[in-house]
C-alpha cells in the first residue's frame, strides 16, 4: 500500500497541492519509495533496495543518506555473506514520530501511543465513569496525557490522533451524530475540547469502521476482498472493507444499520435495540432470570448449562442472524466477522447465528469470530492514524 502511494506522497505538499516537477520532487519520490520498501520488507541493504526498486545504486545511496540525515531511517545492523563485502542494513526509524489511538465506549476508555512502526509503546484502559459529556472528554485527555508521559514523550511528539466513537462525525457541525449510548455526546465542541487538551490534530471515526480496519490489518479480515465487521455490544453497527478500503458513504454513515426501524416484541424499535447487549438482558429478565444482569452474566450462565440462559442465547442468535441477513442482502460480503462485547461469546453464538443466517438468506458468507477482541477499535484507530502520520512526518522532515 505504501509503495502504491509513493508518487502521491512524494509529489504533493503537506496541504495536498500538486507540486511542479523538479529534481527535488524526483528525489522526494525516490526517498518515499525506499522508505516504503523498508517499512514493508526491511531491514535491507543498499544492493537489495536497488534490485527491488529498479533504482541505481548511486541513487539509492544518495536517497538513504538524505533519509538518515532527516532521521527517517537508521542502520539496523550488518549482513556478513560467505563471500563478498559486508553490507549495512537499513530500517525506518520508528521514533521519527508517534500517533495516538482512542476508543471511546460506554463502559471503557482505551488509549494507546504507537511509534511509526505501529509498535504500541504505552497504553491506558480506564473505566468510563464520566457523568457528563465534558467529563468523558476530559477523562480521555487525562488518560492520553498519562500514556504519552509513560512513553517518555511530550504531547508535541504526537503527529496525529484518531478517536473512535459510536455514531457519525459531522464535520460541518463539528459534532458526533447518532451516538445514543453516550448521553450528550452529540453536543458541539467535545472533540475540539479533546484536541485542545492534547495539543494535537484529531480525526474522529466511527468505532465499527475502525474495528473493520483493525480486523483487516491485524486479524480475521486479513486477505478478504470484501468483508463486514459486525460490532455487537451496547449498540450494533457494521464496518465494511472492500479491497482494503473502508466504505463510509456520502455522509460517513455507511454501516449504521442499527438505526433501521424494525417491528419486534409486539411494537417497533430499531435493529440496534433488537440485537444489542441490552436486548439480551431484557430477554433474560422477561424469561425469569433475576436482575440485575449483564449480557455477560447471561452468556456465562448459558455456558454453565442453565436452560433459561441457553434459550435466551438461542433467541439472540436468531435476532442476530436476521440482522446479518439484512446486511448481507445489501453488501454481499465474502466474510462476516462477529465482534464487540457479544462477539466475545462467539463460542456460543457463531454456529447458531450461521444456521439462522443460512435459513433466512440464500447468501452464504463465511462467519468468523474477531481475533482482536476488545482491542479491535483501538488497533484500527492506530492503523488509521499511521496512514496520515507517515507521509506527514516524511513531508516535514524532507521539506
Amino acid at each position: 500500500m505504501d509503495e502504491a502511494r509513493a508518487k502521491d506522497a512524494g509529489g504533493r505538499a503537506a496541504g495536498g497541492a500538486e507540486r511542479p516537477w523538479s529534481r527535488q520532487r524526483l528525489r522526494s519520490n525516490n526517498e518515499w519509495l525506499l522508505l516504503a520498501r523498508l517499512r514493508s520488507h526491511g531491514p535491507l541493504s543498499r544492493a537489495q533496495l536497488a534490485r527491488d526498486t529498479g533504482l541505481s545504486k548511486p541513487t539509492v545511496s544518495a536517497a538513504l543518506a538524505a533519509l538518515e540525515e532527516a532521521g527517517l531511517v537508521r542502520e539496523a545492523g550488518r549482513f556478513v555473506p560467505e563471500r563478498g563485502r559486508t553490507a549495512v542494513l537499513y530500517e525506518p526509524d520508528p521514533a521519527a514520530g508517534y500517533v495516538l489511538g482512542v476508543d471511546i465506549g460506554r463502559a471503557w476508555l482505551r488509549v494507546a501511543v504507537a511509534d511509526l512502526s505501529g509498535q504500541v509503546v504505552a497504553r491506558r484502559d480506564v473505566p468510563n465513569r464520566g457523568r457528563s459529556a465534558n467529563a468523558v472528554a476530559d477523562a480521555v485527555v487525562a488518560a492520553a496525557l498519562e500514556a504519552v508521559g509513560e512513553a517518555g514523550l511530550t504531547p508535541d511528539r504526537i503527529v496525529h490522533a484518531v478517536v473512535g466513537s459510536p455514531g457519525v462525525w459531522d464535520e460541518r457541525r463539528r459534532s458526533v451524530r447518532f451516538a445514543g449510548n453516550l448521553p450528550g455526546w452529540g453536543r458541539r465542541g467535545l472533540i475540539d475540547r479533546i484536541a485542545e487538551g492534547l495539543g494535537a490534530v484529531v480525526t474522529v471515526a466511527n468505532d465499527a469502521n475502525l474495528a473493520a480496519v483493525g480486523e483487516y490489518s491485524f486479524g480475521a479480515g486479513a486477505g478478504s476482498s470484501h468483508f463486514v465487521y459486525a460490532l455487537v455490544g451496547t449498540g450494533f453497527g457494521v464496518g465494511v472493507v472492500q479491497d482494503g478500503d473502508v466504505l463510509v458513504g456520502a455522509h460517513g454513515a455507511a454501516g449504521e444499520v442499527g438505526l433501521l426501524p424494525v417491528p419486534f416484541g409486539g411494537g417497533a424499535g430499531t435493529l440496534e435495540e433488537l440485537v444489542s447487549g441490552d436486548a439480551v438482558v431484557r430477554a433474560a429478565v422477561a424469561a425469569g432470570m433475576k436482575a440485575p444482569l449483564t449480557a455477560k452474566d447471561v452468556f456465562d450462565a448459558a455456558r454453565g448449562g442453565e436452560e433459561t440462559a441457553r434459550q435466551v442465547v438461542a433467541e439472540e442468535a436468531e435476532r442476530l442472524g436476521y440482522a446479518l441477513a439484512v446486511v448481507c442482502s445489501v453488501l454481499d460480503p465474502d466474510l462476516v466477522v462477529l465482534g464487540g462485547g457479544l462477539g466475545a461469546s462467539a463460542d456460543l453464538l457463531l454456529e447458531l447465528v450461521e444456521k439462522a443466517l443460512h435459513r433466512l438468506s440464500p447468501l452464504r458468507p463465511r462467519l468468523a469470530a474477531s481475533e482482536l477482541g476488545e482491542d479491535v477499535v483501538l488497533l484500527g484507530a492506530l492503523a488509521t492514524a499511521l496512514e496520515t502520520a507517515r507521509p506527514e512526518v516524511f513531508e516535514r522532515r524532507t521539506a
